[in-house]
């Protein structure tokens, strides 16, 4: 298999469990995947009492041969989680990070 169907299958793996962790009675947590774009989310969808829930948890794309997290709001974050089923660190980027930041984290710098 190579790397970009490697990456693709990784990500919708690693997303779809979090996304059922996630969900429970009142909020849903859905897998959306843009195939032609390569864009990844986890988004919450439901109601907290009289509260209507509509947002994004986590927001990953594929650009250039990298994984940019562009949103990471899970409680240990799903990076860990990438390099656990495979997927080097070297490759990923934290684009929530701002530019100068990145260096120090220990992951791609775009």
């Amino acid at each position: 298999m190579d790397t970009l169907n490697h990456d693709r299958q990784i990500i919708k793996q690693v997303l779809a469990a979090n996304a059922k962790f996630y969900t429970h009675d009142e909020v849903q947590y859905k897998l959306v995947v843009d195939s032609e774009t390569d864009s990844y989310l986890i988004i919450s969808l439901g109601w907290d009492g009289v509260k209507r829930i509509h947002s994004c948890m986590v927001h990953l794309d594929i650009i250039e041969g990298k994984i940019w997290v562009q949103r990471d709001d899970t409680e240990d974050g799903i990076t860990p989680e990438l390099v656990e089923a495979g997927i080097p660190k070297d490759r990923i980027v934290l684009g929530f990070h701002l530019p100068d930041v990145r260096p120090h984290t220990g992951f791609a710098l775009a």
